[in-house]
């Protein structure tokens, strides 16, 4: 079965939660002991209702608070899909959570107030998604029940949105008129809006097109570790062993080994089940080539005619993480893919608002939650690709060397 990663995006009180605990409970995806817990915490509360958006808000402080703050993630699945969905934060302080939350999603849904209709934070959560590259975006005006269904409101939405939405790089953007809280067109259709003829908010989801959301023409396989089994059974194999990043790799191939740039034949791609035919993102696998070459973790195979990058100078969009802000010409160890090197930032060249999308070029001082334009300078060449041509070779994170935490999460442009 197909796999569907989205995350929720909106702001404060728009109703992800709901949305979420709407989906999962109208899908038949909760448990008889989790809606049994959730009813006696929404008596607590001294709601009549049962209150959905305690599915996702885990935390102790969400529930107090009724907000979102970490992000969290909820499975479920139809016959016809399997789905991961990041209920994110809406609030600007957790712009950090909602850029990890979103960093491998396939869809963002965003969600809209019907009363308020485009505000900030939609602006910035959808300027968001179009920078992590999110193929998708399904925007859902909800509260329609507190507008009477008004399909007047709904089209005043969707022009304005649509205007804002030509400012950004959006590939497929759609609209549904949505109530989270009674379940209108989330997963059953509505008969207070006859006037909507479009899917609902679930058949979207079981039925978008995701096949052509990866780079299957650049074949990328870092390679992770060297596997020698030294058993009777495998005494002569060496296996490469990593995820496929790009592209499609099948036995026969001709590929080449970067950096050392030694070109081989594919012999064999082996699976935990057996040997395949072909490999493709985000497959794990074991290659074996039919010349022994010096392959170690951190080196890339490739087809010959098609090669990333060999950079050292990298123009970068990063979102910073923590609490304190970076020193300037600070040294801090860059992960990408399965390659770690020494860096340092050499320049901050401008700040994004991210609300208004201007760029901010006179103040360079990069604070937490913020995104900037910077430029690295690595001790060794990067085997890389531009993020907006594949995410997984595209991206990078930055770890402070004497604490190991993640300070930021970068994309290569």
């Amino acid at each position: 079965m197909q796999l569907l990663r989205f995350t929720t995006a909106g702001s404060v009180d728009d109703g992800k939660s709901t949305l979420i605990g709407r989906l999962l409970y109208d899908s038949k995806s909760i448990f008889e002991d989790q809606m049994e817990a959730v009813r006696k915490s929404s008596e607590k509360k001294g709601l009549d209702h049962v209150d959905l958006s305690l599915f996702t808000d885990g935390l102790k402080d969400e529930r107090e608070q009724g907000i979102t703050i970490d992000v969290a993630y909820r499975y479920f699945a139809t016959p016809k899909r399997k789905f991961i969905i990041a209920d994110t934060p809406g609030h600007i302080q957790y712009t950090r959570n909602m850029v990890t939350g979103a960093s491998t999603a396939n869809l963002a849904l965003i969600l809209l107030d019907a009363r308020n209709g485009v505000v900030e934070q939609t602006c910035r959560h959808s300027f968001i998604a179009t920078l992590l590259q999110i193929p998708h975006v399904v925007v859902c005006i909800n509260k329609m029940d507190l507008m009477d269904y008004s399909e007047e409101r709904f089209d005043e939405i969707v022009k304005e949105y649509t205007e804002f939405a030509a400012k950004l790089n959006v590939k497929d953007v759609r609209f549904v008129p949505i109530s989270a809280l009674h379940g209108d067109n989330v997963v059953n259709r509505s008969d207070k809006m006859s006037w909507y003829q479009g899917e609902t908010l679930l058949h979207m989801l079981e039925t978008i097109h995701i096949g052509n959301d990866k780079n299957l023409i650049d074949c990328r396989f870092p390679v992770q570790t060297v596997i020698r089994p030294h058993n009777d059974e495998h005494h002569d194999y060496r296996g490469y062993a990593g995820r496929v990043a790009g592209g499609v790799f099948k036995p026969g191939d001709k590929v080449l080994v970067m950096p050392s740039g030694f070109s081989s034949t594919i012999k064999s791609i082996d699976t935990f089940d057996g040997p395949v035919q072909e490999a493709f993102s985000p497959m794990s696998v074991s290659m074996t080539l039919e010349d022994d070459i010096d392959i170690s973790r951190g080196d890339m195979i490739v087809r010959e005619n098609n090669q990333p990058k060999v950079i050292q100078d990298l123009d970068v969009m990063l979102c910073w993480l923590h609490e304190q802000g970076p020193a300037m010409r600070g040294k801090y160890i860059l992960r990408h893919t399965t390659n770690e090197v020494r860096t340092m930032i050499k320049e901050v060249l401008y700040k994004v608002n991210v609300n208004t999308l201007h760029r901010i070029e006179d103040d360079k001082d990069i604070k937490m939650n913020e995104i900037s334009r910077v430029r690295l300078r690595t001790t060794k060449p990067l085997l890389a690709d531009a993020y907006n041509r594949n995410r997984q070779t595209g991206s990078i994170i930055l770890i402070d060397e004497t604490t190991n935490e993640t300070v930021a999460a970068g994309m290569i442009l």
